[in-house]
């Protein structure tokens, strides 16, 4: 056997492996959801499958109210991001202005900053604005997204100036351009980024338990957390069914887009 193809099989066996324990945790999860608790501890094959545990978890807590509050606020801060982002992106991509270099870097450092380092001054902030408590203060401290600027960014610069100059032939103006040429033109970018933003801030935890204190507001992560609370009883079986059914959403939407979405990012890349 030649070393490359034992170096392949290395890869290989490797890559199943780290898939293998990746994935671990949700299989277990998937196994224990449909079993009583002692059988899915005891990891027993002979275990009839049930559905019981679904239907208590969806009785204990509101989950159609954790859903909506969910929706809310991942619809607000991706409105929030699409807006500033393409601003800022066609920005940094088609104008020329003192300075622009120094700040797309400072834009850039805040990748290197940590959500968690800011609670304090956010927590504060919020308060301050009379928003504590409410979906848009969850919302507003990321509205303004590093990764997104950049991202479209590229893909503007990726953009023919030939298109641009059409259009500002017909008559539009920069607003016009954007809007009619570049936004339509990165489609698959704006789909790909919606996935990654709404996973992302689907499954946010520490700034909406610190920012939230009322049902009426919880998003599903904080629920989910309160459901599975020891003081709540522990039963692995339905705390597994209930996790299962907050993250269907995202996963269902990964597998619908999942195409849309590694095309996008491949065709984004840095250049």
């Amino acid at each position: 056997m030649s070393a490359d193809r034992l170096w392949s099989i290395v890869d290989t066996f490797g890559a199943w492996l780290l898939a293998l324990l990746w994935i671990a945790p949700l299989l277990f999860a998937l196994w224990a959801a449909f079993h009583t608790a002692n059988a899915a501890l005891s990891l027993d094959w002979r275990a009839p499958l049930i559905l019981e545990n679904f239907r208590q978890a969806w009785q204990a807590a509101p989950w159609l109210r954790y859903f909506f509050n969910t929706f809310v606020l991942v619809s607000l801060i991706l409105v929030g991001q699409f807006t500033l982002c393409t601003l800022a992106g066609f920005a940094f991509a088609r104008f020329q202005f003192t300075g622009k270099k120094i700040l797309f870097v400072l834009v850039l450092l805040q990748l290197f900053v940590l959500p968690e380092i800011l609670i304090v001054e956010n927590y504060a902030m919020v308060t301050r604005l009379g928003m504590f408590d409410t979906p848009l203060g969850m919302a507003v401290p990321y509205m303004a997204s590093a990764f997104g600027i950049f991202l479209l960014r590229q893909t503007f610069m990726q953009i023919p100036r030939e298109l641009e100059e059409a259009a500002r032939i017909e008559g539009c103006g920069w607003f016009g351009v954007l809007w009619r040429v570049y936004v339509p033109a990165a489609t698959p970018v704006y789909l790909a980024y919606a996935l990654v933003s709404v996973a992302t801030h689907w499954n946010n935890f520490l700034w909406p338990l610190i920012v939230t204190n009322s049902p009426a507001t919880r998003p599903l992560t904080v629920g989910l957390s309160l459901f599975g609370a020891p003081e709540s009883g522990v039963n692995i079986a339905i705390i597994s069914a209930a996790t299962l059914v907050a993250i269907a959403p995202l996963m269902i939407g990964f597998l619908v887009f999942q195409r849309q979405f590694i095309q996008a990012f491949l065709r984004a890349g840095i250049r």
